[in-house]
């Protein structure tokens, strides 16, 4: 095995540490329609999850590829800065996570990686023709490609299944619902496990522990799976219940849809190596899908918050990551300092969230609204339709003014 130095080992654990949050973090990614549309109950939702994305670290080997070979320059990136990227990376997630906000922890890595790198060595660091062709490009066609083929899918069902029984459809669906859910399980396995997997292949190049241009040894491919298949396992209730109720309401055929749509983009992806989001693939299959139903819509109250999520994952990051990156600089204390910050942080977050647990018990149920803004939106918006006929039949009827008895006296 290599040799390791003890801020090399430092930065192996912190980045399976990351690739344990975002398991937890985009579970939702594989299983939040499933489980929303009852397909599958949701301890065995995310333990099917956990499996298939092991698996799926074993796939392939060129998203990692790319993180470790072709975004930063190898050359001058000490290990120090790939533990400020990860403590970036690391802090977003769990914020985003904490308020249930469906944010990509791909981009929450390359931003932190980003930021730690100009810190560092200055812009020239960072490779920009990668940037763009292999990051930011497919940040924004990946949602929109996943949101229009789930949309046409979804449309596609209903119109195929217009003369089906039913129940029968409802059923025959929910298990290709499962199927489907399982093929981004690997799909998420085959990208998202990947890029740990760089961040430790890039640290153990940065310190001299494997030579330049290596790709992962097995043991690294090994960890990250098991890592990100434990995170997965956890559940990230608070992501699966927005994505599966807070952006909109899903049946059978939509979540088949859009399940589908989003595994076909990712697999794809990993195959020309784009570092991708999945949190966006099928973010926007989940909201296409919803479009595809006559009478479907879109929370886009919801929505809006994501979007602003995700375009502040990069430079939220990687500012973080360059403030890590510099304390870093001042020596071992400075190391010291920020791994304590990142402990106290993470610890600090898990102890809000118990304030409102949501787990499998629960994720199911519909997003309270939270702030004094969203609360008194909701306070003063007009009950739904149902809700005014229901109050209707419960109030007696008044009395014909034509009628005799129509006429009381007071």
């Amino acid at each position: 095995m290599e040799s390791f130095s003890l801020i090399l080992a430092i930065v192996v654990v912190t980045a399976l540490a990351f690739d344990f949050t975002n398991g937890f973090h985009d579970t939702a990614n594989a299983m939040a329609t499933t489980i929303s549309t009852g397909a599958l109950k949701p301890k065995v939702a995310v333990a099917m999850s956990a499996v298939l994305n092991l698996v799926g670290a074993f796939l392939s080997v060129e998203v990692a590829n790319t993180i470790s070979k072709g975004l930063v320059d190898e050359t001058g990136i000490r290990p120090e800065v790939i533990f400020a990227a990860l403590v970036g990376a690391i802090l977003w997630n769990l914020l985003t996570w904490l308020v249930g906000l469906p944010s990509s922890s791909s981009h929450a890595l390359m931003g932190g990686l980003i930021g730690a790198a100009v810190a560092s060595a200055g812009v020239g660091a960072v490779h920009g023709d990668v940037l763009v062709t292999k990051v930011l490009l497919p940040a924004i066609a990946a949602p929109l490609v996943a949101g229009i083929a789930a949309m046409l899918g979804a449309r596609l069902t209903y119109r195929l299944g217009r003369k089906a029984d039913g129940k029968a459809a409802a059923k025959g669906y929910r298990a290709g619902q499962i199927a489907s859910a399982g093929l981004v399980s690997l799909a998420h396995g085959t990208n998202d496990a990947q890029k740990t997997m760089g961040i430790i292949t890039l640290a153990l190049v940065a310190g001299g522990a494997l030579a330049p241009d290596s790709d992962p040894p097995m043991w690294v491919i090994l960890s990250a799976g098991i890592a990100i298949a434990l995170g997965t396992y956890l559940g990230g209730w608070r992501i699966i219940r927005t994505m599966g109720k807070g952006l909109t309401d899903l049946q059978p055929q939509q979540g088949f849809a859009a399940q589908t749509s989003a595994a076909t983009v990712i697999l794809a992806s990993s195959h020309l190596g784009f570092s991708l989001s999945t949190t966006h693939s099928v973010s926007g299959a989940v909201m296409g899908a919803g479009l595809g139903r006559k009478g479907g819509v879109v929370r886009w109250s919801t929505a809006t918050r994501m979007f602003v999520a995700w375009g502040l994952t990069l430079p939220a990051a990687a500012l973080v990551a360059a403030i890590a990156e510099w304390v870093c600089g001042l020596g071992d204390w400075g190391t010291a300092v920020v791994a304590v910050f990142l402990i106290a942080s993470s610890a600090a977050i898990w102890k809000i969230s118990r304030r409102e647990v949501v787990d499998h018990t629960n994720v199911v149920d519909e997003p309270v609204p939270s702030g004094v803004v969203t609360t008194a939106m909701a306070a003063v918006s007009p009950p739904p339709t149902g809700a005014v006929e229901e109050l209707a039949g419960a109030l007696p009827a008044a009395p014909d003014a034509k009628s005799p008895s129509a006429t009381t006296t007071v």
